[in-house]
């Protein structure tokens, strides 16, 4: 869990110099770099996707020869370790050692909800990838903004989907035990059974579940199981409930970063088949995603996907505010609010935030397929300016619980 420097000042684009130089403590000097906070889960149970956010972003920033707003840039990437204690310790170094003007991440949503009350304390912007979704509902920070999704805003779509277009009755749902599958599969439960369907079962495994078997052993007879994992759990999952036979019985869903592209390249024919919603695919039909996409395949061989995508945007709106304030990171309520009147053009297509901070953008249906050799999720259908609130009344949502384990009530559990 060390912290390391990729130093973007040299005259060579693109070279990761490390650097033991501690930072100027003073903003604002005319030759002075922008520090930019990384917080990534690189070891531990979600590292895949932290390696991807840090992989997306420094390619992200080579591309622009390391300069953004006319200023050159420094990135400073934290390893939080999938732990909430850590990424509060290395979200402190971050701000109070290493003087960043601004930080993007961290992946968890407990990760996230352990350092909010710090950064908004320390006026920090923050572009963030986590999922918590009171960050931007009932407990706001002006200096946060999201660029991804809350953990149910992709969810409700595919709830819809499965209960108009799939014909779907009866469904079990199977997630992480943190808050980013207590919420995501609440809010699928919710608009799953709003559309007339039901939730029988609801399962929750340990995020670092070594054996998925007696959890399979228990999955009950249902037209489809929703996966609500990360990191490389989906995979682990999926492979187990296989080999008992149960995908010939049952229909495989997934959320946001169930079967990620950082996940199917380590799968088969399996997977083929299963629907995933999520508001990125690497088959995207955009010229930005297509020049995004090709780039990090040609670079690292695999496509990229959510955690990759989640950087990469970051990277896009922060560079469009970073031009709207020409360069000035020191006048921070001036770049908090460029970044939340963004209207900027990305990999994952437009993206404007809500009063909240959250983005309002696409949310796709997607299904595995296999092109030129390689597993890919493949855009079947798009849900257009999807907010965190879906068809719901924002009044009203505020005033109800946020999504948990037990919120929204289960009712057709079946014992």
């Amino acid at each position: 869990m060390t912290m390391s420097r990729r130093q973007f000042v040299g005259g060579v684009a693109g070279a990761g110099i490390a650097s033991i130089a501690a930072p100027n403590p003073v903003h604002g000097q005319a030759g002075e770099p922008i520090r930019i906070g990384l917080l990534a889960a690189k070891t531990g149970p979600l590292a895949s996707g932290g390696i991807d956010m840090d992989l997306a972003l420094t390619m992200f920033l080579k591309e622009r020869e390391n300069t953004l707003g006319g200023r050159k840039v420094e990135l400073i990437v934290a390893d939080t370790a999938g732990v909430p204690t850590t990424a509060r310790t290395k979200a402190q170094e971050l701000v109070e050692k290493n003087n960043v003007h601004c930080i993007i991440g961290p992946l968890a949503a407990f990760e996230a909800l352990a350092i909010a009350d710090y950064l908004t304390e320390k006026q920090m912007p923050t572009l963030g990838v986590a999922a918590a979704e009171d960050m931007t509902q009932r407990h706001p920070s002006p200096w946060f903004v999201r660029l991804t999704s809350t953990s149910a805003q992709c969810a409700y779509p595919l709830a819809e989907y499965s209960a108009k277009e799939l014909k779907y009755k009866k469904i079990v749902t199977i997630a992480d035990d943190f808050a980013y599958g207590h919420e995501m599969c609440a809010g699928f439960q919710r608009a799953f059974e709003d559309n007339g369907g039901k939730v029988i079962q609801k399962i929750f495994t340990p995020l670092a579940t070594p054996d998925y078997g007696s959890y399979v052993a228990q999955v009950k007879s249902a037209d489809a199981i929703f996966l609500g994992t990360a990191g490389s759990n989906g995979f682990r999952f999926l492979r187990q409930f296989i080999e008992y036979g149960l995908k010939d019985r049952m229909a495989v869903i997934g959320g946001m970063t169930a079967l990620d592209e950082s996940v199917l390249r380590n799968m088969g024919d399996e997977a083929l088949g299963v629907l995933t919603t999520s508001w990125y695919s690497a088959e995207l039909d955009n010229p930005l995603n297509k020049n995004f996409a090709s780039a990090f395949r040609k670079q690292f061989k695999y496509d990229p996907g959510y955690y990759a995508a989640s950087t990469y945007v970051s990277g896009e709106v922060l560079e469009a505010a970073l031009k709207a304030v020409n360069g000035n990171v020191d006048d921070k309520k001036a770049l908090m609010t460029a970044i939340r009147s963004s209207d900027a053009q990305t990999v994952r297509g437009l993206v404007k935030f809500d009063e909240f901070g959250n983005v309002i953008g696409n949310v796709y249906i997607r299904k595995v397929a296999k092109i030129d050799g390689r597993l890919v999720n493949s855009v079947i259908k798009t849900y257009p300016d999807v907010t965190q609130f879906w068809t719901y009344d924002k009044t009203a949502f505020l005033q109800n619980p946020v999504y948990s384990r037990d919120y929204p009530p289960a009712k057709n559990l079946e014992p």
